[in-house]
């Protein structure tokens, strides 16, 4: 004999995450806003709904929810399969370099690879070369600038984005993880930075070429568009990036970039560009590091390339 309601037979924390799991796969959902895998976001939407922390000792794996936790869990569940959206929203935060930030659709999930970076310090790319100052170009929910800040407390470090909203957001992550030596600042990319000088600019900016962006599951409907379409190529922004780096970096300065599918575009528009592809635990995620004197050396062709995008 089947049961009329499969949840019933579920108890434990255990039982509800392998649920989660069969529910979200079965549904075909997309899984790319900080975690990649079903079980993963099951995992998340649990611990979330029962207020327990993201590193749970497994010994509590079989413990019994009482029937409003219970109810709580497959509510958020529905609403990942009906909404479609990323559990990151739901649950309100996701983690960045170890740390936790408050996620919403203010801007992206924090969800990129130069996490990897922040962490090992940047090198060996710096080289051990001296940061006094740091930018993040298109800063979102501030988790690029507040890591390196966090990490590196002796930086200065420079958040900037064009859009209220997801400097709102970084605000309020700044708050949340102490990050006095944070300062962000609105502007639409260099322009609102003045003479301000740089040992090393980091950017992940949007590269998400039209036809990508109009293709994107229902997931990423949710996020800003104006985070993730950038022309044709999803070039637009980072020729404009590459052309005045050069103005606010010193002159051993370093500018880390991620640029994603789109890599193959740039290295097509620009072969004689001197860009290190990182590799990272995973392979090559579309992130590149290029010296400043490599943009300057190009700068006029650069230049070209993006004034046909104005």
């Amino acid at each position: 004999m089947t049961t009329a309601d499969p949840a019933a037979e579920l108890h434990t924390i255990i039982d509800l995450i392998r649920y989660g799991g069969s529910r979200f796969n079965q549904a075909g959902l997309t899984f790319g806003h900080s975690y990649d895998n079903a079980m993963d976001e099951a995992t998340q939407l649990v611990l979330h709904a029962l207020h327990l922390p993201h590193d749970l000792s497994p010994v509590y794996g079989q413990a019994r929810l009482t029937g409003a936790e219970k109810a709580r869990v497959l509510a958020l569940f529905q609403r990942r399969i009906d909404e479609r959206v990323p559990a990151a929203y739901l649950a309100g935060e996701a983690w960045f370099a170890g740390l936790s930030f408050k996620s919403d659709p203010r801007a992206l999930v924090p969800r990129s690879p130069i996490a990897e970076l922040i962490e090992s310090g940047f090198e060996p790319w710096l080289g051990g070369r001296e940061v006094r100052r740091a930018l993040d170009l298109c800063t979102g929910s501030g988790c690029i600038a507040i890591a390196m800040g966090h990490y590196n407390p002796d930086w200065q470090v420079d958040g900037v984005d064009i859009s209220d909203d997801a400097l709102a957001l970084a605000a309020e992550n700044k708050a949340r993880l102490h990050a006095d030596n944070v300062e962000l600042v609105r502007s639409d990319l260099f322009a609102g930075l003045g003479g301000r000088h740089y040992e090393l600019i980091v950017s992940n900016p949007p590269y998400v070429t039209d036809a990508e962006t109009d293709a994107l599951p229902r997931e990423y409907a949710h996020e800003p568009e104006l985070g993730l379409r950038a022309g044709h190529d999803g070039l637009d922004l980072v020729l404009k990036i590459l052309r005045d780096a050069p103005l606010h970096l010193s002159g051993d300065g370093l500018l880390i970039c991620e640029v994603g599918e789109s890599e193959q575009h740039l290295v097509k528009l620009l072969p004689e560009l001197d860009l290190a592809w990182i590799e990272f635990k995973v392979g090559q995620m579309g992130v590149f590091a290029v010296e400043c004197r490599e943009l300057i050396a190009h700068n006029a062709r650069i230049t070209e390339l993006a004034a046909a995008r104005a």
